[in-house]
């Protein structure tokens, strides 16, 4: 198992402000470790309001640039950011296992992923487009255009240190914005490698800027600070929400992608095979850490017992251990506290009558394993039908009609994404738009990508990243009335 990158530069672990790796004004650090193996890997700068506030002030004198920059030089200089991400690919993912847990293949995937938005938007930066409205009378005229918004703050989570944080800034800078960034501390270093690389590709200084550390102090900066315009924010919902009432001080924009507790949904005409394949995919990814794993799995009950069976064949297969590992399919997760709060939830279904099994063929690691489960005899009781899980843990709920397991798959405050497996033409249609959730995916366990939406309903968030409809949240719409036209 190679150790570190080959190239160390891309190991940062001091403060990106205005093109300079700076320390924390207190000199203070704090320990980035390897989940894995509890190896500490570096120690980063611990930043806190006043380098927050620097970042700010220095984005936005940035801005007032990178703002007057054509769109293809935007173009010219995502692109070569997102050529440098392929050029250092293993570099990357190697950092990102080492610092996040997942396997080296999910690790490039993500970081592939990332690179993806990067050229999606530099792209879309030259679509840009206004319109010409009819004028009301003779002597005017009504034109609309679109401008940046000004200084963009992104806070991203652990679980996709690489690609939440490219999702956020590659469409901010092709829009015209600057960004100040905040990783989540435990995993800074894929974020700052990206800072490296944007150094690299020529990305005027001020232009990104990323800070680490105090997480009270950072957000409180950011929400209160009036440079800042638009807020954009991927983790959990009710730090979402404080974060959205925070900035409705200053009447900032906000985008939210929030919690979920997606139901994957299998009818008794599905072809269960794909199921099953779509469901390892879906729950098992990341360990079960992403925002949009099938967290409530309900099938039919004339399929139940068959889908149960071989859902255990295909769950046996997965191996656990260090994601560095050639074969590794399931790493550790995050830190040992989720780790544990993974394991209550499994106590605490099993002790109201589920039936816990779980796969795992040599001893794990350390705490911050999880083997992968299986629960079953699951009711909608249970602490695990309304939390969302964020591990490897399938509970398997049995239903009997299409009406019914709508009304439960709905019976969430959550409405991120969902997935049904069937083939009647009518009941896809059916379900899929009486779904309450942003993303559906039909026959299939993978749904996202660059070019679709991503976003959710409900206390799962407001706003879309990606797509063509990924700029708008970073653009204001002006409204040009010309008069004088006839004279």
């Amino acid at each position: 198992m190679r150790p570190t990158p080959k190239d160390d530069s891309l190991i940062r672990n001091q403060a990106y402000i205005d093109g300079q790796w700076v320390d924390a004004l207190s000199g203070e650090t704090f320990a980035v470790t390897n989940p894995a193996t509890g190896d500490v890997l570096t120690n980063v700068s611990r930043c806190g309001a006043k380098e927050t506030a620097h970042a700010i002030k220095a984005a936005d004198t940035a801005q007032q640039l990178w703002k007057k920059t054509s769109a293809k030089e935007r173009f010219a200089y995502l692109m070569k950011w997102h050529d440098l991400m392929h050029e250092h690919l293993e570099d990357l993912a190697l950092l990102l296992t080492l610092e996040q847990g997942k396997p080296l293949a999910e690790a490039k995937g993500e970081v592939l992923y990332g690179a993806n938005y990067v050229r999606w938007f530099a792209e879309e930066a030259k679509r840009v487009y206004g319109d010409t409205i009819p004028n009301a009378t003779s002597d005017t005229r009504l034109l609309v255009i679109k401008q940046p918004i000004g200084v963009v703050a992104c806070i991203t989570p652990w679980n996709f240190p690489n690609a939440m944080l490219a999702r956020k800034i590659a469409p901010a800078l092709a829009a015209g914005n600057t960004v100040v960034c905040k990783p989540a501390n435990e995993t800074p270093l894929s974020a700052l490698a990206l800072a490296e690389l944007a150094d690299r590709a020529g990305i005027p200084a001020g232009v990104i800027n990323m800070v680490n550390g105090i997480t009270p102090e950072i957000g409180e900066e950011i929400t209160s600070n009036p440079i800042v315009r638009k807020l954009t924010f991927t983790g959990s919902t009710p730090i979402g929400k404080k974060l959205t009432a925070d900035s409705a001080r200053t009447m900032k924009r906000t985008s939210m992608e929030l919690g979920g507790n997606a139901p994957f949904i299998v009818f008794d005409d599905a072809d269960l095979d794909a199921a099953v394949s779509g469901l390892m995919i879906s729950k098992f990814r990341n360990a079960g850490q992403t925002c949009v794993c099938s967290n409530r799995i309900f099938v039919q009950s004339g399929i139940y017992d068959a889908f149960v069976e071989r859902l255990n064949k295909a769950v046996s297969e997965l191996v656990v251990g260090d994601g560095r590992s050639e074969g590794t399919s399931i790493g550790p997760l995050v830190h040992e506290r989720a780790a544990n709060n993974v394991r209550a939830l499994i106590e605490e279904a099993v002790s109201k009558g589920a039936t816990s099994k779980s796969f795992a063929i040599d001893e794990l690691p350390n705490a911050c394993f999880v083997a992968p489960t299986i629960l079953t005899d699951v009711s909608d009781d249970m602490r695990i039908f309304h939390e969302e899980i964020f591990g490897p843990v399938a509970p398997i709920f049995k239903f009997d009609t299409e009406n019914d397991v709508i009304k439960r798959a709905n019976d969430t405050p959550f409405g991120l994404a969902a997935y049904f497996y069937s083939r009647d033409i009518g009941r896809v249609w059916r379900v899929s738009e009486a779904l309450e959730y942003g993303m559906v995916g039909i026959n299939a366990g993978a749904i996202s990508n660059e070019m679709a939406p991503f976003g959710g309903v409900k206390e799962s968030g407001q706003g879309r990243e990606g797509s063509k409809y990924g700029l708008d949240d970073y653009l204001e719409i002006k409204s040009l009335c010309m008069g004088g036209i006839d004279t």
